[in-house]
């Protein structure tokens, strides 16, 4: 089935004690071969544009990017790819954003060896995993389109910019981000962006 080369997978996560304890996992299952492994996610693009591997166990949150960002990037350079998200925090708000961008699931860091070896099964044969469940966001920070907007707020973008990109009227932008504040405690953009940083979500 499997026609004798195995799950060929690329682990991307900017711990290497992780990264390399992941990898070591997997190496024990004869249908699962890792091909490569990357700390942030110009590398990980750059290897999976190289390897077009089966499966991307991709960490939620990268030094250059988060995974809403890098899943796009993936599938335009390895469209067959199936991405796998890989985070100590299955609540966060960057999740429900990163599998509308194309992720597949969501698998936790403490999941044991078999877990995460059932996982990139499921994934490689479904091009689906929901056994970490994906309805946690709601109890996040923000919601996904509030961290929509924060990001957008992140890269300097101005309301009305904002507003293009997702379609939304400024007012409405605006009303987003207002919320985002309030959470945060914030009273003006850069101090919502250091908050949104202190608390994981950039």
């Amino acid at each position: 089935m499997l026609s004798g080369r195995g799950i060929r997978v690329v682990v991307v996560d900017d711990h290497p004690v992780v990264r390399d304890g992941v990898v070591t996992q997997l190496d024990r299952h004869g249908d699962i071969r890792v091909v490569g492994s990357a700390a942030d996610a110009a590398a990980a693009v750059r290897l999976c544009a190289a390897e077009k591997p089966d499966v991307v166990l991709l960490d939620l949150r990268l030094p250059d990017a988060v995974a809403v960002d890098v899943v796009p990037r993936i599938r335009e350079v390895s469209p067959a790819s199936r991405v796998l998200l890989f985070t100590a925090f299955p609540e966060h708000a960057a999740v429900a954003p990163s599998l509308a961008a194309g992720a597949c699931g969501l698998v936790v860091k403490d999941a044991s060896g078999t877990v995460l070896r059932d996982a990139l099964r499921e994934v490689f044969r479904t091009g689906r995993y929901d056994g970490a469940g994906t309805a946690g966001s709601a109890a996040a920070p923000v919601t996904p389109r509030e961290y929509d907007v924060l990001r957008l707020v992140a890269f300097g973008h101005t309301n009305v910019e904002i507003g293009e990109q997702l379609g939304l009227s400024v007012n409405t932008v605006k009303t987003y981000l207002h919320n985002v504040m309030g959470k945060l405690q914030a009273r003006n953009r850069a101090q919502v962006i250091a908050n949104a940083r202190a608390h994981g979500l950039l």
